[in-house]
This record gives C-alpha cells, structure tokens and sequence, in this order.
C-alpha cells in the first residue's frame, strides 16, 4: 500500500471543490494506493515533459499525480476540473 501525499497547491484545490466531490476524488486516491489495477481504466500517462506523471478521472474532475517508488508515495500534485486541466497541466512546478 502506497501513502498519499497532497502538494499545498492540490491540497487548496481539493478545499474549493463540493464535499461530494472531495469525498469521491478522496476515496478513488485510496483504491488506487491499495489496489492501482481496480481503477486502471481512468488512469493515463501523460506525455512529452509531463511523462512521470499521472491523470486520474473522477467525475468530470482530474487528478494529477505521480507515483515516487522509493518513499512509497502517490504524491498529488493538482486537483481540477477538466475544462481547466490544460491550464493546471501548464503550470506544474514539481
């Protein structure tokens, strides 16, 4: 079982979105740390500068993360609505 870790950027941006939500994104964020193949159909690589990290699908909001074998750590590096991920995606400094 991998720890999850929140960057304070997604941390905020979790905050901001409905409890409904936070509560789904939460609960998808620990089946993948538990069990990463139950949700292998809303995870996608992404590509070119970004190839280390991670986009979860949870509703119509995405979660950008990557995974740190060494520590064991799924670290969340940003939460947003999918008509603003490319923007989110420009913007990642970790």
């Amino acid at each position: 079982m991998l720890n999850i870790e929140y960057l304070p950027v997604a941390k905020k941006e979790l905050e901001k979105i409905d409890k409904i939500w936070q509560k789904k994104i939460k609960k998808n964020l620990q089946m993948l740390s538990e069990n990463p193949a139950l949700l292998k159909n809303k995870i996608t690589k992404l590509k070119g500068k970004y190839k280390d990290y991670f986009r979860l699908r949870v509703g119509n909001y995405r979660v950008i993360f990557r995974v740190e074998k060494k520590k064991l750590v799924i670290l969340v590096v940003r939460i947003a609505h999918r008509k603003n991920l490319q923007k989110q995606i420009r913007e990642l400094k970790y």
